[in-house]
């Protein structure tokens, strides 16, 4: 069944200093008291996330309360992480202070697109002193992308500008629409708790996709499968959440132990866990310079993570400028390409900048190739694509391997690979056919000069060989990984006609050897000894001493007459002429036997042991005859004599 999102879905988050008056300012928007712990009532400052809900006109407007307190910052990053309009609530008794600063830097560092400022306690400080503390903050706020933000004067005790504010923020939601929800379901976990009489229940807001009731989800970076039983939005039982709602579901099938904040909950497999992330950061001004390895915190969405950053482009970051960092974590990390994040110092804590990660699992190439790598990965989405399809090599990439890296359906992936396939920029194999692989085009022109060596290394080596081993080659040219792509590989190579294909065998275009008058000669000799030895033919080395040839020649023109089947190789290594072998056939078919053993075998046709056994696997091979037991079984039969006069 489809149910539809409803109206416009908007995540408001609060910021500001402590005690500026966030959480009394919700509840006078909302009617719900945010401040749930009992030692928030009892300090009368927000210490975790605290959560409420409006609704008003069709528009749904879920809030999440963060902590003021500089000691608490690390929660109130787990809250701001997916919100899309943040009211930096600066009290107008107090003006512009500390962690007023930090939380406009970092609601400027994760790029959240709205800002609405709230000037509160109005009752405690007057018009004019107000006046001053909203000229503060527009000089604050000037050098920043959130310059010339909406003002609204409140008074949470009178009710004053509390009505113009829902009215704004309803106008806001409006105009900013839902997020959409066509991408996979993506819930980052801010909350975890068991419930008596409905189980475990988590929270967050669902920052992509929708989620109903009996969709099967799994807990990243765990991987561990969860059923959701129910879905609430803002308290309420509903058919379906979609991405910009508070939501809270009701989980089977995994353990509070197992679910800890900052866990995500996906579509299975949508979602890659990696310690490796790159991120395009912009580094502070006043932060220390990231030169070197550096010890921090970093924050991404609900998740915190203790990681070592390295800056890599410029090799030292200094503070107001950006740059391309390598992070190293201390725990997988669900994460995905385009993700905001914070890194903030260990000690003296301090945030020092953020950004967005470019790959989710970065690995550092060597030398010249970094910086080719690092430009590939700062640039668009499909310029990454190309780059990590390269990275793949022999072995290529499909868009259920790269989706997860850019958190997005299969499906469009599949479209941006199959967009830069029809640019020349990718070569996809099996056109049209689900699950294709993608190859980078520089990678193949490598594997065609590297056909081109294995040929004049094979052809130097063996100038009478019309062609080589299938199998071989393929051995050769592939890396262990990469051998379930080699038909793909091999068909490319002959459609730009630099390979033939023919069986189990593959040559260059055109090849066929030839010999010499000398080596014509003496190919014509051997041939005749086997075919005068009989069923028990020499070895090489006998037919070279016979002959006072070279034992190598004789080996390269023994292995010419093979492949153009004068001569038969036998299991074991032994020789013979291959029209030695057809009498034999023929006289086994005028036998009249149906079934014979070794010994009889041997005995009618005068074979030790060591030939007899080889002849019969030969003849099992051709399907002449069939072993049971220790017997063989004569599958053919010879031709009927003619009728006389027919």
């Amino acid at each position: 069944m489809t149910v539809t999102a409803g109206g416009p879905r908007l995540a408001v988050g609060t910021a500001g200093h402590v005690d500026h008056g966030k959480t009394a300012l919700l509840a006078a928007l909302t009617g719900i008291d945010c401040d749930r712990l009992p030692e928030e009532k009892r300090r009368g400052i927000t210490l975790d996330l605290g959560f409420a809900h409006l609704e008003r006109d069709g528009v749904e407007i879920g809030f999440v309360d963060v902590p003021g307190h500089v000691d608490f910052l690390h929660n109130a990053l787990a809250g701001l992480g997916g919100i899309r309009l943040l009211l930096l609530v600066v009290a107008a008794d107090e003006g512009v202070r500390p962690q007023t600063r930090e939380h406009l830097a970092i609601a400027e560092l994760l790029e959240i697109p709205e800002l609405i400022v709230v000037l509160t306690k109005l009752d405690l400080a007057g018009e004019e002193l107000a006046d001053l503390v909203e000229l503060e903050v527009a000089e604050l706020l000037e050098p920043t992308p959130f310059r010339g933000a909406a003002v609204v004067r409140t008074s949470s005790s009178t009710g004053a500008g509390i009505e113009p504010l829902a009215a704004a923020l309803v106008a806001r939601a409006r105009a900013l629409g839902s997020p959409p929800a066509d991408g996979p379901a993506r819930l980052p976990v801010d909350r975890a708790f068991q419930l008596t009489g409905k189980g475990l229940i988590v929270t967050g807001t669902l920052a992509s996709g929708r989620i109903a009731p009996g969709d099967t989800l799994e807990l990243a970076p765990a991987g561990v499968a969860a059923r959701v039983r129910a879905v609430e939005v803002h308290g309420h039982s509903r058919e379906l959440a979609a991405a910009g709602q508070r939501t809270a579901l009701q989980l089977a099938g995994v353990e509070l132990a197992q679910v800890a904040r900052g866990d995500e909950l996906v579509v299975p497999g949508s979602l890659g866990a990696s310690r490796r992330p790159l991120a395009r950061l912009r580094w502070l001004a006043g932060a220390p310079p990231l030169e070197g390895a550096l010890a921090v915190r970093l924050h991404l969405l609900a998740a915190e993570r203790l990681a070592t950053a390295r800056a890599l482009e410029p090799a030292r970051l200094e503070g107001g400028q950006s740059g391309l960092v390598e992070l190293r974590l201390d725990r997988p990390l669900a994460v995905a390409r385009g993700d905001r994040l914070i890194l903030r110092r260990l000690t003296p804590a301090a945030t020092l900048g953020g950004g967005s990660v470019l790959d989710p699992g970065f690995r550092r190439p060597r030398g010249a190739a970094l910086g080719a790598a690092l430009a590939a990965l700062a640039g668009t989405t499909e310029q990454a694509l190309v780059h990590w399809c390269d990275l793949a090599a022999e072995r290529g990439a499909s868009a259920a391997e790269l989706a997860p890296r850019l958190a997005e359906r299969e499906t469009r992936t599949e479209q941006r690979l199959a967009a830069l396939a029809a640019e020349g920029l990718l070569v996809a194999d099996a056109e049209g056919r689900a699950g294709r692989r993608y190859f980078a085009p520089r990678r193949l022109v490598q594997l065609e000069r590297r056909l081109a060596e294995l040929f004049a290394a094979t052809f130097g080596a063996d100038r009478m060989a019309d062609g080589m081993s299938r199998a071989e080659a393929v051995r050769r040219l592939l890396p262990r990984r990469a051998l379930g792509q080699a038909d793909f590989h091999l068909a490319w190579l002959a459609r730009r006609g630099v390979v033939e294909l023919d069986g189990d065998q593959i040559r260059p275009p055109g090849r066929r050897a030839e010999l010499s008058g000398t080596e014509t000669g003496l190919a014509a000799a051997i041939l005749g000894c086997y075919e005068s030895a009989g069923l028990e033919g020499p070895s090489p080395a006998e037919v070279a001493r016979r002959l006072a040839a070279k034992p190598a020649i004789v080996d390269g023109l023994v292995q010419h007459l093979i492949r153009r089947g004068r001569l038969v190789r036998l299991p074991g290594g032994l020789v013979a002429a291959a029209a030695v072998a057809l009498r034999l056939e023929a006289d086994l078919l005028t036998t009249g036997w149906e079934r014979f053993d070794v010994p009889r075998f041997k005995e009618r046709f005068a074979l030790s042991r060591k030939w007899a056994i080889p002849w019969l696997e030969h003849l099992d091979g051709l399907g002449v005859t069939r072993r049971a037991g220790n017997e063989r079984v004569l599958l053919r039969r010879p031709p009927p004599a003619a009728h006389p006069g027919g």
